[in-house]
């Protein structure tokens, strides 16, 4: 978490290392859990003013695995994602605000299934720096945020209360210039 390895300047999202990982109450018996990969995006990171930052990222709902064929079929028909009519999620940053050395609220519209609602994400630098030259020898920033929502305020509250409502997200995000 050394901050004086971060430089500002535009990056894009390192899709192959940057994950969505989501969970949830299923009927006080599990917490169950998925993750969404692959997704695009890009980050305009200030260094000198952390709050003229901007973030936007779209996730392939198409990338949504849990592990279970069946689960992940049922998640993308019309009650859940209803991923043939709305085929990315997206989430748009509208301000940054630092919080200590390592971290930032960074709010923004996130778009699930068409709704669209503002969410706060509890950002902290994991790490950064210039890959190896095996590695590409690209610089590099990541972080981990994390939020909860409620899945019905974004129209999928099937099931709602067997299954829980609040959805916890944790994002690993890698990104490049």
């Amino acid at each position: 978490k050394d901050v004086a390895k971060v430089t500002g300047g535009s990056y894009k999202v390192d899709g192959g290392h940057t994950q969505v990982v989501f969970a949830w109450d299923h009927m006080g018996f599990t917490n169950n859990m998925g993750v969404i990969t692959q997704p695009t995006g890009t980050l305009t990171l200030d260094k000198a003013n952390l709050s003229a930052s901007k973030v936007s990222i779209t996730l392939p709902i198409a990338n949504l695995t849990t592990g279970i064929p069946a689960l992940n079929e049922h998640l993308a028909k019309p009650e859940f994602f209803d991923a043939a009519k709305f085929p990315t999620a997206t989430f748009v940053s509208t301000s940054v605000k630092p919080d200590g050395a390592t971290g930032a609220d960074i709010t923004g519209n996130l778009t699930i299934k068409g709704v669209t609602k503002p969410v706060t994400l509890d950002a902290e630098l994991y790490g950064a720096g210039k890959a190896p030259a095996m590695a590409g020898g690209k610089e590099n920033v990541g972080f981990v945020a994390t939020t909860t929502i409620k899945r019905s305020d974004f129209g999928m509250a099937y099931g709602v209360p067997m299954v829980g409502d609040a959805i916890e997200l944790k994002i690993v995000a890698a990104f490049q210039k």
